[in-house]
């Protein structure tokens, strides 16, 4: 074999080691072990390397040249996903601080209150660890909330009288009880509380939280809700107090 150099690599013997091959190899091989080398030197992998990585395409590139045929582009590497950064609906309205996987380490990054599922969470990153990252945010459903835009979803069980008949329904959110006048055989199931959805942030407005009503014959009538949080207040120990 023709003892030949390419940038960054001294010659084939190099490049061959460079690739894990003991000898030369030519065709889907060559490939695997290119594409098996290139992905453990990744620098946005843990234990991956930039020098290494570049001396790795190097080699290929000048393997290509050394066989038959003429020389060919190594194979597209692309990047490693970014990680999403995971919130519930309680974060993305008071913000907090959450737990992501990044090259390899776990860390905990500020979420600002009002972010919204598709924008990007900057995490800066020291110079020696390269440029700064924005990594996607997804508010995923909890303790009863999902997040659509600006706006929350949750659902209420409500009595079939109540909704058959109208009147005002009691509903316990995540800013406390909020109430809603329902028309007799409503045909929307399905009340809008003004406000009390993500918060403003930038250009984005505040939303609202809209309310499925979900006929249940084992919700409490509003005489026996309202029972409730009578005795909730009225408490010996309140009155005490």
């Amino acid at each position: 074999m023709r003892a030949r150099s390419h940038p960054e690599v001294a010659s084939t013997r190099e490049a061959l080691a460079l690739l894990g091959l003991t000898g030369p190899t030519e065709g889907a091989a060559l490939t695997a072990a290119f594409r098996a080398a290139v992905k453990a030197a990744r620098p946005d992998q843990a234990g991956g390397d930039e020098a290494r990585f570049r001396k790795i395409i190097a080699a290929w590139r000048l393997l290509q040249a050394e066989g038959p045929g003429p020389a060919l582009e190594p194979p597209p590497v692309r990047p490693a996903p970014l990680p999403v950064v995971a919130i519930t609906p309680p974060e993305a309205l008071h913000g907090g601080r959450v737990r992501v996987e990044v090259g390899g380490r776990s860390l905990r990054v500020r979420v600002p209150a009002g972010m919204r599922s598709g924008e990007h969470l900057r995490l800066r990153r020291a110079a020696a660890d390269g440029a700064d990252l924005h990594l996607p945010v997804l508010i995923r459903p909890a303790e009863g909330l999902s997040a659509l835009g600006d706006d929350l979803y949750m659902t209420w069980a409500t009595p079939p009288r109540l909704i058959e008949d109208g009147g005002r329904v009691e509903i316990d959110t995540w800013a406390g009880p909020r109430s809603a006048w329902l028309a007799p055989r409503q045909q929307t199931l399905r009340v809008r509380l003004k406000g009390l959805g993500l918060p403003a942030r930038g250009s984005r407005l505040q939303g609202h939280l809209f309310v499925t009503l979900e006929p249940s014959a084992d919700a409490p009538s509003s005489a026996e809700d309202l029972l409730v949080r009578f005795t909730r207040v009225w408490t010996p120990d309140r009155l005490a107090a």
